[in-house]
């Protein structure tokens, strides 16, 4: 890989992505150590480099004149990108330039940049202006009050995106459902782990074994740092008005490959055994919800599969019964658990809104109930009762059912290890339900 700067540089050739604890050695030691190293990853960006450059610079003058560089790694453009940066190191003394000849990704890019930086905070910006410039100085504050990491964010108040289609929502929060399921511990900790523009601290993660695949650094910086306090701020995704992009099928197959590697080579590390800060309050919230959901449900269920009243099949009956519950649990999520936000979204459009991610959401849990239903009613339980009918009359005792509801033909074993299957497919979905209703439903997703 080629370095073009106005001043000597010594290429790294290792092939570690290690980020050296202190900056290297330059033959100007006077610079060599400075506050703050922004990297632009670049690629076929020609067109839109050099007005990312001005407006930047003329941003971090204002606050940390003569305290910062700029970094961009380019990785080979076939329309020299790196040619147009490297014209303007005379106009900006504070650029710098990196030109990758055989690597490739923007991941590997940032790291690059970081591993050549001289500054003490690390951040990392995209080229193509659609990371508005301003949200920096948010940034820096925020990690000079003492945010190891500070990640601008699309999904917090004054955040959002500006014309996204439904097909990219749908697949970027899709994205991030997966990933909290596979990662939990790691993507749980933002509200944007997708998010491709903040700032670290080098020491958070200086000499990790960082090891990225695709576009998505920041799960690399989340799993592998050491990373305590992180701070958030609100930023609207802007579209590009230069350019292509370069968001492909090729980029979700790598963000999958991503997690799953983390997944695997974390297992033992210590961010599967760091506290997390876990809203308890707004959980037994939710759990109240949660009850009379499960009352709803579970009256409907009986109503509509029992052999005395309509005798539906168990499936369908399950499904009808679920969706009255899922309305009558938003209605009052939204009201009570989550009123904080919904203070501040009231309008029609936004309720709504929140109402088709809660019933996608739920409706996603509905599948995974169904599926325990069926599991125990089929394979788990029945072998259980023949050893241990005990088991089931201290969950539901007959007299007490039967002082309560009257009706004889409830008592029967067969119902009751329904009821009981029935709850415990509840209780596994309602952590399902609320977590990712937490980090995706009642989130401030666009902005006015």
């Amino acid at each position: 890989m080629n370095f073009i700067s106005s001043e000597s540089v010594s290429p790294v050739f290792e092939k570690s992505l290690r980020i050296p604890k202190s900056p290297p050695a330059l033959m100007n030691a006077a610079n060599s150590n400075i506050y703050f190293s922004l990297v632009i990853p670049t690629y076929q960006e020609r067109e839109n480099i050099a007005l990312a450059i001005e407006m930047l610079s003329s941003l971090l003058d204002e606050c940390l004149a003569g305290n910062y560089e700029i970094i961009v790694v380019d990785d080979d453009s076939p329309d020299r990108t790196w040619k147009v940066a490297e014209n303007l190191t005379k106009r900006y003394p504070q650029l710098r330039v990196m030109r990758r000849e055989k690597e490739r990704g923007l991941s590997s890019a940032v790291i690059r940049g970081w591993q050549i930086a001289r500054g003490r905070i690390l951040g990392v910006i995209d080229g193509d202006l659609q990371h508005p410039p301003e949200v920096l100085i948010e940034l820096l504050g925020l990690i000079k009050q003492g945010a190891d990491l500070a990640v601008a964010s699309r999904h917090v108040e004054g955040g959002g995106v500006s014309s996204w289609s439904f097909i990219r929502r749908f697949l970027s929060r899709g994205a991030q459902v997966i990933g909290l399921i596979l990662l939990p511990h790691v993507l749980g900790r933002v509200s944007d782990p997708m998010s491709g523009y903040f700032l670290v601290k080098r020491s958070s993660i200086a000499e990790q074994n960082l090891n990225p695949v695709g576009y998505k650094i920041l799960l690399e910086v989340l799993a592998r740092g050491n990373i305590d306090c992180i701070a958030e701020a609100g930023y609207v995704f802007c579209e590009r008005e230069q350019g292509e992009s370069k968001v492909t099928w090729k980029q979700y197959v790598e963000y999958i490959h991503h997690l799953v590697r983390l997944r695997l080579s974390t297992k033992q590390m210590k961010i599967f055994h760091q506290r997390i800060d876990f809203p308890f309050n707004r959980f037994i919230r939710f759990g109240l919800v949660g009850l009379s959901g499960v009352f709803v449900d579970m009256v409907l269920l009986y109503l509509l599969s029992d052999p005395s009243t309509l005798g539906l099949p168990v499936t369908s009956s399950k499904i009808f019964a679920a969706e009255i519950a899922i309305i009558n649990n938003f209605l009052w999520n939204d009201a009570w658990t989550f009123a904080d936000v919904t203070y501040k979204q009231q309008e029609w459009r936004q309720r709504l809104k929140r109402f088709l991610k809660f019933n996608t959401i739920c409706l996603a849990g509905l599948v995974l109930n169904v599926l325990i239903l069926s599991l125990l009613l089929n394979f788990v339980i029945p072998y259980q009762y023949r050893n241990h009918v005990w088991l089931l009359k201290i969950f539901l005792p007959v007299n007490f059912v039967k002082s309560v509801f009257e009706f004889q033909h409830i008592f029967t074993i067969q119902i009751r290890v329904l009821y009981i299957a029935n709850f415990i497919a509840i209780a596994v979905t309602t952590i399902w339900n609320f977590w990712v209703n937490l980090k995706l439903s009642w989130r401030v997703t666009d902005v006015k």
